[in-house]
């Protein structure tokens, strides 16, 4: 584009990450060179924002230099005005880190080490890169009332940085709070988990209690603060602190489904709190399911996602009895799917409470030397075995095949005569 004469400039978070000393995931071009102009430079060109002149070029978002005027939905600009001064660009952008621009011949040369001195920064983007501050450009009000999402979006870049909000924008965040409700299900919820699993997330959820935003999007996490646990037990207080807690020892870059585990884990306890003879969550599990659900669909997330996650939810507690657990029971439990999440969040959980790792070593032995052949070997008996042998089909048939099955897992029987001599001696009526 230069050398047709138009202005070409890196733009956004990859200038921010190369400021950074850190490679960044995508490169972003603003130009101002037109839309018509662009298409005809690059016909070939997808057009994924025609009406806001941004069009992808070899997996590049290129966008016309623009001004935005109003947002009436919170989200999109009514009018967008194309400019030939990448100031009036800069501008409309969310954060002063983020509105930085560099000669892509620049970086090129630069390597993996960019000069500050050839930024272009309008906005003092450098210094609160240089100072660790998440700075509004502009009117931080004006920017959260044309995108409330950015709201999320500034615990999020804080939360990964690990950075501080600078106190202007922290207020406009608690002041308009509550429009964060107005953003749709989705974009919270990837703003969600790039704040569980791009670094420091207890940092984060930290943000999102101080912001007041926390109560608008999860109210039942934002619940957990002050529900104490019995000090036996959870020396370490209560649930929330206990969930901040396990949110710090999350591995780098976790699954989300671990994640939302650690998060959510505890979710049934503030409403089954009661005081007996001690502190009681009796039916926490339960409870926790149902709630966690109740956020995971509310958020859109995946069937796979949910599923997995309630999974660990459900199960977190059995790691209590598997001393006691009969062998196949334990063998039932180590085959769940993604079982290391289970283990992972076990171990954090213990960490960050009592401190015995005592069941976490006994099962992670377990897990590391079971071949699946030992946890999942060929039925020995069908229910077309038990028909030939003259059971008629109905419920009993579930009952018959699991204690087959659990006594081929504990190392009784081995041969489908013997499971078939089993269910004859456990079962006699036959037809």
């Amino acid at each position: 584009m230069r050398a047709r004469g138009f202005q070409a400039w890196l733009v956004g978070g990859c200038v921010r990450d190369l400021a950074l000393g850190r490679e960044p995931k995508d490169y972003d071009i603003t130009t101002d060179a037109t839309p018509d102009r662009l298409i005809e430079f690059f016909p070939r060109a997808e057009l994924v924002g025609a009406q806001f002149g941004v069009m992808l070029v070899d997996g590049i978002e290129v966008a016309t230099f623009r001004s935005d005027r109003s947002y009436s939905d919170g989200r999109h600009p009514d009018r967008v005005d194309f400019e030939k001064d990448p100031r009036e660009d800069v501008l409309r952008r969310d954060f002063t880190i983020n509105a930085l621009l560099l000669d892509p011949e620049a970086a090129k040369a630069g390597g993996s080490f960019i000069n500050p001195s050839t930024i272009v920064d309008y906005v003092g983007g450098l210094e609160d890169l240089h100072r660790g501050v998440i700075r509004a450009i502009g009117d931080p009000e004006r920017r959260f009332q044309e995108d409330h999402l950015r709201m999320l979006r500034a615990i999020r870049f804080a939360t990964r940085f690990d950075f501080t909000i600078e106190p202007a924008t922290m207020t406009a965040i608690r002041n308009l709070k509550r429009s964060i409700t107005r953003v749709s299900a989705e974009r919270i919820r990837e703003e969600l988990v790039r704040i569980l699993t791009e670094g420091h997330p207890r940092r984060g959820f930290e943000l999102l209690d101080e912001s007041g935003l926390l109560v608008e999007i999860l109210p039942e996490i934002a619940a957990m603060k002050g529900v104490e646990q019995p000090p036996e037990f959870h020396p370490e207080g209560d649930v929330w602190t206990h969930t901040l807690m396990m949110l710090d020892l999350l591995p780098e870059h976790p699954p989300v489904t671990l994640a939302l585990g650690v998060l959510l884990h505890d979710v049934g306890k503030p409403p089954t709190f009661r005081v007996a003879e001690r502190i009681r969550f009796d039916g926490h599990v339960e409870a926790g399911e149902k709630i966690a659900c109740d956020i995971l669909k509310r958020l859109k997330f995946s069937n796979e996602e949910i599923a997995q996650a309630i999974a660990l939810v459900a199960n977190h507690m059995r790691f209590a009895e598997v001393m006691r657990m009969r062998e196949s029971t334990v063998k039932r439990f180590l085959r769940l799917p993604k079982f290391e999440e289970h283990l992972e969040l076990h171990r954090i959980d213990c960490l960050c409470s009592n401190g015995n790792l005592q069941n976490y070593e006994f099962m992670k032995t377990k897990f590391e030397e079971s071949p699946v052949e030992e946890l999942r070997p060929p039925r020995l008996v069908s229910g077309r075995d038990l028909i030939e042998a003259g059971y008629k089909p109905g419920p009993q048939f579930s009952e018959i095949l699991t204690a087959v099955e659990d006594a081929q897992l504990e190392g009784a029987i081995h041969t489908r005569e013997e499971g078939l001599e089993m269910v004859r001696a456990r079962w006699p009526q036959a037809g």
